[in-house]
């Protein structure tokens, strides 16, 4: 395998199946059982789930609430994600440990670098919850700073299409789908891989970004050996 540690960023969206809000559990066992695959093939991996199945700071923010405390709402949200992807993951076999950018010792670890990295050294898989614990920041950019703080070797990105498009091809059927992207290509065409701040992230610290359909079996497996459709984003092609 190409990439020997991994980051795997997940929409709080992928773990709503075909609901409208919350979680459906055969998507999250499905998901599950695809990082078992990676895992039981010795790439180390760690997690960063999002929040929207359950809340989103932002659209708070526009219906009138404090753009903070909107996001810290949101945050607390990806911690029970963060929660309902270890049970599963427990269920089939794979050690998981859910580290919160926020403290909250009753129900999960918090975030420490070193012993983050001790847990992926001893083949856990590491969840990482509450985004960088700060408001006015996504998830994208806690996966780009959790990737580069772990030293991945790249940041795959889970969404709801096979790959990055020249715009949406839900509602564009003339999108067109790209295999290869600079991240100054993104930057300059304002493309949906990553928010700015977790490109600059990634691009600083030469960390490709692989964005592939997490609604297909055995689609990380597929990406990880550059297989199947998806979209790899890094500093030259």
């Amino acid at each position: 395998m190409e990439y020997k540690r991994v980051l795997l960023k997940l929409s709080g969206e992928s773990l709503m199946g075909k609901g409208k809000y919350g979680h459906d559990l055969e998507t999250i066992k499905r998901i599950c059982e695809d990082i078992k695959e990676v895992h039981d093939m010795g790439v180390e991996i760690c997690l960063v789930v999002g929040g929207g199945n359950i809340y989103r700071g932002a659209f708070a923010a526009e219906s009138g609430m404090e753009r903070a405390s909107g996001d810290y709402m949101g945050m607390l949200a990806t911690v029970m994600n963060a929660l309902a992807l270890q049970n599963c993951l427990d269920g089939i076999g794979v050690q998981s440990r859910v580290l919160s950018a926020i403290p909250m010792t009753t129900v999960c670890e918090p975030y420490i670098r070193r012993r983050a990295m001790r847990h992926l050294e001893k083949g856990r898989v590491v969840i990482f919850a509450a985004g960088t614990g700060n408001p006015f920041f996504t998830t994208d950019t806690a996966g780009a700073l959790r990737a580069v703080e772990m030293g991945c070797d790249a940041i795959l990105k889970g969404t709801q299409v096979d790959g990055v498009y020249s715009a949406d091809p839900k509602k564009d059927k003339t999108a067109t789908r790209y295999e290869k992207l600079t991240y100054k290509t993104v930057i300059n065409n304002d493309l949906a891989v990553m928010d700015a701040a977790a490109i600059s992230l990634a691009r600083e610290n030469k960390t490709p970004i692989l964005v592939f359909s997490i609604h297909k079996n055995g689609s990380i497996t597929k990406t990880l050996k550059g297989e199947g459709n998806f979209t790899i984003s890094k500093e030259k092609l």
